[in-house]
C-alpha cells in the first residue's frame, strides 16, 4: 500500500481556531485589494501625487501576483505554518508604513510590502485547508474562503470609505495591525507544522522574469504621455524591456524542469481561451472598483462611505449571475454560453457607464453598475471549472494557479491603464477649467471643498472629472468587447461529475490564489465526487469483506491515523480531540481488541498483525470504490495515471482515518 502524508491531528476545536486564524489572514489580504479605492481623492488631497493614484493599488497587486507563486514552493520548502506566519509579519509592518507614509512614494512602497505579504497568507491560506481540514468537508471549507474573498474583495470600498470619513484613510491600514496580530498568535498556538516530503523546484528565472516584464509594461503606461512623451527613449525602452522579458520568459519555461506556467498548456485551446477571459474580467473588475468611487466623490458629491455603498449594485449583479450560472451548468452540464453572454453584458456595462456625468440620477447609475457586475458575474464563476474539467489532470495544479493569476495579473493592468486614461485626460481637462474658474488647484482636488463651492465655479470642474472617467470607459469597452468575440472561441466539453460539484459554489468563481500543488487539487476533486456519491461507510465495509463493525473501522481508523502522525496512538488523545472523556470510547477500542485486531497496553493502542490485514481490506475497499466511481478521471497517459494513483492512495487513506462514531 502506499503510503500517503499523514495529516495533523487536530480535534474539531482545534480545527475551527485553525479554520478562524486562516479565515482572517485571507480577510485582510483580499480586503486590502480593494479598500483603498474610497481613500484615493482624499489620498490625493493630503499627499499630493494625483498621476500616481493608480500605484497604489497596482503596487500591491503586482507584489501579491509575484508572492503568490513564490509562497506556494516556500510552503513546501519551510513548512506552511512558517511561510503564513512570516507573510502576516511582513503585512503587518507593510501596513504600518503605509499608515505613516507621508508622500506618495513611501504609500507606493509600502503597498508593495503589503502585497508580499497578501499574497503570502492567501496561497498558504488554501495549502492550510488542504493540510488540517477532514477531506469530506475540504470542499465546503475551501469554497466559504472563496466566497470571503470574493465578498472582502468588493466590500471593501466600503470599508474603506467608513475609517476615511469617520477617521483617517491611515486607519484603513492600521486597523490591520491588530488582526494580523491575532492572526500570528492564533497561527503560532493552533496551526500545525506540516512540511512536504518532497523538496520543491522553484522556477526563480521564470518567476523573476514575468515579474520585470509585467512591472516594465506597466510604468510604461503609467508614464506615457504623463512624465515622458510616448515617443521618448525611456517609455520605448520600457516597452521593448517589457517584450524582451517575457520573450525569454517563455524560452525559460519551455525549458524549466518544474515550470511556474507550463507552456504546453497553452496547447489546450481551452486553457488558452479561459485565461484570456479571466485576464479580461480582472482587468474590468479591478479597474472600475478602482475609480467608481472616485468618479462618485468628485462628480456626485457624495461622502467616501456613501461612494462605497453606491458601488454595491456592482456587486449585487456581480453575485446573482454567478449563483445563476453556476446552478445552470451544474444542471445542464452546458457553460460556453455564461462567458459570451458575460463578455457581452459587460460590453454594455462599460459602454452605459461611459454616458455618466453629473446629471444622470442615482437609480440609473446603479442600473449600469448592475449591468457591469451581470456581466462580470457570468464570466466568472465558470473560467476556473471549465479549466479544471478540460486539462490532463497531472496539469491540474498548475491550470488552477494559472487561470487565477492571470486575473491577478489583469487586475494589475487594468488599474494602471485606467489610471493612466484617468490622469491623462484629467490633466488637460482640468487645467483648462481651473484656469477658466479661477479655482486653486488644491480645492479641486479636495471632493469636499468641490462640493462646498459656488455651483457655477465647481460645475466645469466636476464636468472635467466626470469627462475623464467618461473617457476612460470609452477606452475599455473595446477591451470587454474582445472578450465577448474570445468567447465563441471556447470549446464545450462533457463537463466533469467534479465539476458539477463545483459549479453551484459561488466561492469557485473568485478562486482566491491556490497553491499549485497537483496532488492536494486532485484530491479535492476525488472529494467532490465522492461528496456528490454519498458514499458511508457501511457501504465500503459490505464491499470489503472486511470482519468489522462501524465503530471497529471507526477505532481502527482513529489507532491508524494517531500512530501515523505521532508514532503512537494514545487513547486520552484521540478522546481529546473529541472533547470528552477517554472512558467514554475505551469500550470501542477493548471491542477492536478482543476482536484481535488490536492490543491496549495502558493507554497506548497498537494494531496487531491481524488488525494491518483488515486495515488494508477497508483501504483497497475504498481504492476499489473510487476507480469504479471516477469514470471521469480514467486516464491512459502514465503521468497521469501515477499521479491518480497517488491521489487515491491519500485519499483512500484519509477516508478510512476520518470516519467518526455514529
Amino acid at each position: 500500500m502506499a503510503t500517503a502524508t499523514a495529516p495533523a491531528v487536530l480535534s474539531k476545536r482545534q480545527t475551527n481556531i485553525v479554520f478562524v486564524a486562516i479565515l482572517l489572514g485571507m480577510l485582510l489580504a483580499a480586503l486590502d485589494q480593494t479598500i483603498v479605492s474610497t481613500a484615493l481623492p482624499t489620498i490625493v488631497a493630503d499627499l499630493g501625487g494625483a498621476g500616481h493614484m493608480s500605484w497604489v493599488v497596482t503596487a500591491y497587486l503586482l507584489a501579491e501576483t509575484v508572492a503568490t507563486v513564490l509562497a506556494g514552493k516556500f510552503g513546501d520548502l519551510f513548512g506552511r505554518k512558517v511561510v503564513f506566519q512570516v507573510s502576516a509579519v511582513v503585512f503587518v509592518v507593510g501596513s504600518a508604513l503605509c499608515g505613516v507614509a507621508q508622500d506618495m512614494l513611501m504609500l507606493v512602497a509600502a503597498r508593495a510590502l503589503q502585497g508580499i505579504g497578501g499574497g503570502g497568507l492567501m496561497v498558504t491560506a488554501m495549502a492550510l485547508i488542504a493540510d488540517v481540514i477532514p477531506l469530506r468537508d475540504r470542499g465546503r471549507y475551501q469554497g466559504a474562503l472563496g466566497a470571503v474573498f470574493g465578498i472582502t474583495t468588493v466590500v471593501g470600498p466600503t470599508l474603506g470609505g467608513l475609517f476615511t470619513d469617520h477617521l483617517s484613510w491611515r486607519w484603513a491600514f492600521y486597523v490591520n495591525v491588530p488582526v494580523a496580530a491575532v492572526v500570528i498568535v492564533m497561527a503560532a498556538r493552533a496551526i500545525p507544522s506540516i512540511r512536504s516530503a518532497a523538496r520543491p523546484i522553484i522556477d526563480y528565472a521564470g518567476i523573476g522574469l514575468v515579474a520585470g516584464g509585467a512591472t516594465s509594461m506597466i510604468l510604461a503606461l503609467e508614464w506615457g504621455g504623463k512624465e515622458y512623451a510616448w515617443t521618448s527613449p525611456i517609455i520605448l525602452g520600457l516597452f521593448a524591456a517589457s517584450i524582451s522579458l517575457f520573450a525569454g520568459f517563455v524560452l525559460v519555461e519551455l525549458r524549466a524542469e518544474e515550470p511556474m506556467l507550463p507552456m504546453r498548456l497553452f496547447g489546450n485551446s481551452v486553457f488558452t481561451v479561459c485565461s484570456t477571459l479571466s485576464f479580461i474580467v480582472g482587468f474590468a473588475m479591478l479597474g472600475a472598483m478602482t475609480f467608481l468611487p472616485t468618479y462618485l466623490q468628485y462628480v456626485d458629491g457624495v461622502s467616501a462611505t456613501a461612494s462605497g455603498v453606491r458601488t454595491l449594485p456592482m456587486v449585487a449583479g456581480l453575485f446573482v449571475t454567478s449563483i445563476l450560472s453556476g446552478n445552470l451548468v451544474s444542471r445542464t452540464g452546458r457553460y460556453r454560453v455564461f462567458p459570451i453572454a458575460g463578455g457581452a453584458v459587460m460590453t454594455i456595462g462599460l459602454y452605459l457607464m461611459s454616458t455618466m456625468d453629473a446629471s444622470t440620477s442615482t437609480w440609473l447609475e446603479s442600473l449600469y453598475m448592475f449591468v457591469l457586475g451581470a456581466g462580470i458575474g457570468l464570466s466568472m464563476q465558470v473560467l476556473t471549472i471549465v479549466v479544471q474539467n478540460t486539462v490532463p489532470y497531472a496539469d491540474l495544479g498548475t491550470a488552477t494557479s494559472g487561470v487565477t493569476f492571470f486575473r491577478t495579473l489583469g487586475s494589475s493592468f487594468g488599474t494602471a491603464v485606467f489610471g493612466s486614461l484617468y490622469t491623462g485626460r484629467l490633466e488637460s481637462e482640468l487645467g483648462g477649467a481651473l484656469a477658466t474658474t479661477g479655482v486653486p488647484a488644491a480645492t479641486a482636488q479636495e471632493p469636499a471643498a468641490l462640493k462646498a463651492l459656488d455651483p457655477a465655479l465647481a460645475g466645469p470642474i466636476i464636468a472635467a472629472y466626470a469627462d475623464a472617467i467618461n473617457y476612460v470607459f470609452r477606452w475599455v469597452v473595446p477591451v470587454a468587447l474582445l472578450g465577448f468575440l474570445v468567447a465563441w472561441f471556447l470549446k464545450e466539453l462533457p463537463l466533469r461529475d467534479s465539476a458539477r460539484a463545483h459549479a453551484t459554489d459561488v466561492g469557485e468563481g473568485f478562486s482566491p490564489p491556490a497553491s499549485d500543488d497537483r496532488v492536494s487539487q486532485l484530491e479535492r476533486q476525488i472529494s467532490d465526487t465522492i461528496r456528490r456519491g454519498g458514499v458511508g461507510l457501511e457501504n465500503v465495509l459490505a464491499e470489503s469483506g472486511a470482519a468489522l463493525s462501524p465503530s471497529q473501522a471507526w477505532a481502527m481508523g482513529q489507532t491508524h491515523l494517531h500512530t501515523a502522525a505521532r508514532g503512537r496512538a494514545e487513547l486520552p488523545e484521540i478522546a481529546g480531540r473529541y472533547r470528552m472523556p477517554a472512558e467514554v470510547l475505551r469500550p470501542a477500542f477493548a471491542d477492536l481488541c478482543q476482536a484481535g485486531y488490536a492490543r491496549l497496553e495502558g493507554d497506548t493502542i497498537h494494531l496487531t498483525e491481524a488488525g494491518e490485514e483488515q486495515f488494508e481490506r477497508v483501504w483497497d475497499a475504498w481504492r476499489g470504490w473510487l476507480d469504479a466511481h471516477l469514470d471521469d478521471i480514467t486516464m491512459t497517459d502514465p503521468q497521469d495515471r501515477a499521479l491518480l494513483d497517488e491521489a487515491l492512495g491519500k485519499v483512500a487513506t484519509r477516508l478510512v482515518d476520518e470516519q467518526r462514531l455514529s
